[in-house]
């Protein structure tokens, strides 16, 4: 039987000497007659599991953090929907850089994009670049994209209409002769290739008195009169509801922000098919629309449902209340916070440990935990997004808060060990006990009140909506994310006083 199996395996079932093959406890006669049945088969079976494999997952669209990147998004997620096509939109994932780092690593397959940013951000040339240059240059990266939307959403500068009228500002230029006015701008246009130091020197501007505002929050500074000029996208809805001027670039500083959409050039044709159906279909005057609707009612679905001809709105779910979604955010913050924290004290405490005893080794500790703190939240995801590990994840949330929650328990470690006063140590020494005894016996507990302090000081994490928030000017959602910051951080404070009365010894609590 042995021999029977093993030449079998060697030589292919068709070969083996036997007539006869068995199926369970019975012997039944071979009949090559079902074989072409049999491959046909296996075929139709192959075809349904390569289909089911291929609709298992959803097409992911993205969308940066506002307004009309989100309806866009929406919009395309429904074209595919009706198409027959699953999708997942995954909203406001953040700025220019982690939308193309997350397309280029596949771990979205399409969002809305512009022009100008592809050429200026994307493909680094100050060039006027047509779609087709454009397309040649992103096929080296295996992305496409598709001929324009129908609309030109161009950065502008605006002002109130009234103080415009009063100063007879009409243009760009006219700004020359007012170096007192109060500019409010964006952080990304203030560092932009196509922003405010290449627009000053165009334009010759003598303003100073220039800061850097939330986008969403420069509106309402525009509307109290603590600034007078700030950027805005030329699409934005906010511009009539709040009766501003956009004034005209004379010198045709900015470039075209021709709106489309980036896809990997790996997606199916019925998707890319989906996609450029899309093209040439949306004007100005029916985006500013849509972004209206999307700023009075919330719902971006609602919105997009706009853009589709005879649009049921009646059709499209409100979304989760608030309750559902305070549940959700409370959640997500146990989840990041809980893991994140952790792995700052098993990693932290014993680098604290080590930088607390100086030299080289523990200033490189401290210096890299400094330097982790003072990069940016969005750079250190953006950095971290293109590894092969993380991507658009939790794994990347909770490396970058873990990087940020080090500091804390590092520096408060090697201080609170430093601190020992000597004839401590000295008795340590005299009891006879071993290094590590004395460390676990005797500095860990003298120090354990500096230690506690510094996990506090990193328990104690704002979430994600709270940023999400602010950029859409959406008070519900900021208290979706404040409210659960809030409740954590009285838990948190609860947890560790219990804490100190177990962990800290009696007598230096007194």
């Amino acid at each position: 039987m042995k021999s029977f199996f093993a030449r079998n395996l060697l030589v292919g079932r068709d070969s083996v000497e036997p007539s006869n093959f068995c199926r369970g406890s019975r012997w039944l006669p071979r009949d090559d007659s079902v074989a072409p049945y049999r491959s046909f088969a296996l075929a139709i079976l192959f075809f349904f599991v390569s289909a089911l494999s291929v609709n298992a997952q959803p097409v992911t669209i993205g969308s940066k953090k506002f307004t009309e990147s989100y309806v866009l998004g929406e919009i395309a997620s429904r074209a595919l929907n009706e198409a027959g096509i699953a999708t997942e939109h995954r909203q406001g994932m953040g700025g220019t850089i982690i939308l193309w780092e997350a397309l280029r690593g596949a771990q979205i397959d399409a969002y809305p994009e512009y022009t100008g940013t592809i050429a200026q951000q994307i493909l680094k040339t100050d060039r006027r670049l047509s779609i087709q240059e454009i397309r040649d240059l992103l096929a080296k990266f295996s992305i496409g994209i598709t001929e324009p939307l129908g609309f030109n959403n161009t950065y502008a500068l605006v002002m109130r209409r009234e103080e415009s009228q009063r100063l007879a500002l009409r243009t760009i230029s006219d700004l020359q002769k007012h170096q007192e006015l109060k500019f409010g701008l964006t952080h990304e246009f203030l560092d932009r290739q196509d922003g405010w130091q290449p627009l000053r020197e165009r334009y010759q501007l003598p303003q100073q008195n220039v800061i850097g505002i939330d986008h969403a929050l420069g509106y309402a500074a525009l509307a109290k009169g603590s600034i007078d000029v700030k950027d805005a996208y030329s699409t934005d809805a906010k511009i009539g509801e709040n009766n501003l001027v956009v004034l005209e670039d004379d010198r045709q500083f900015f470039p075209r922000y021709d709106a489309v959409f980036l896809f990997r050039l790996a997606l199916p044709t019925s998707i890319v098919a989906v996609l450029h159906k899309l093209e040439g279909t949306l004007d100005e005057a029916r985006m500013i629309r849509l972004n209206a609707e999307a700023e009075r009612t919330k719902n971006y679905t609602r919105a997009a449902s706009l853009y589709f001809d005879g649009g049921v709105t009646s059709t499209i779910p409100a979304g989760e209340n608030f309750s559902r979604k305070l549940a959700r955010w409370t959640l997500r913050h146990l989840q990041l916070a809980g893991i994140s924290l952790l792995l700052s004290v098993i990693v932290g405490v014993p680098l604290g440990i080590l930088a607390s005893r100086g030299g080289a080794i523990g200033h490189a500790i401290l210096g890299f935990a400094s330097v982790v703190q003072t990069i940016p939240s969005l750079a250190l995801l953006a950095l971290l997004v293109p590894l092969p590990f993380f991507g658009i994840s939790v794994r990347t949330a909770i490396a970058a808060l873990f990087l940020y929650g080090l500091l804390p328990i590092v520096r408060n470690t090697a201080s609170g060990l430093q601190d020992i006063a000597q004839p401590i140590r000295d008795s340590a020494i005299a009891l006879g006990l071993e290094p590590l005894a004395q460390l676990r016996k005797i500095y860990l507990p003298m120090a354990s009140r500096s230690i506690l302090s510094g996990i506090k000081t990193s328990a104690v994490i704002l979430g994600e909506p709270i940023l999400s928030g602010l950029n859409l000017n959406d008070h519900a959602t900021i208290l979706q994310g404040a409210i659960p910051a809030a409740l954590l951080a009285l838990l948190v404070q609860t947890v560790f006083d219990l804490l100190d009365r177990a962990l800290i010894p009696k007598g230096l609590r007194l």
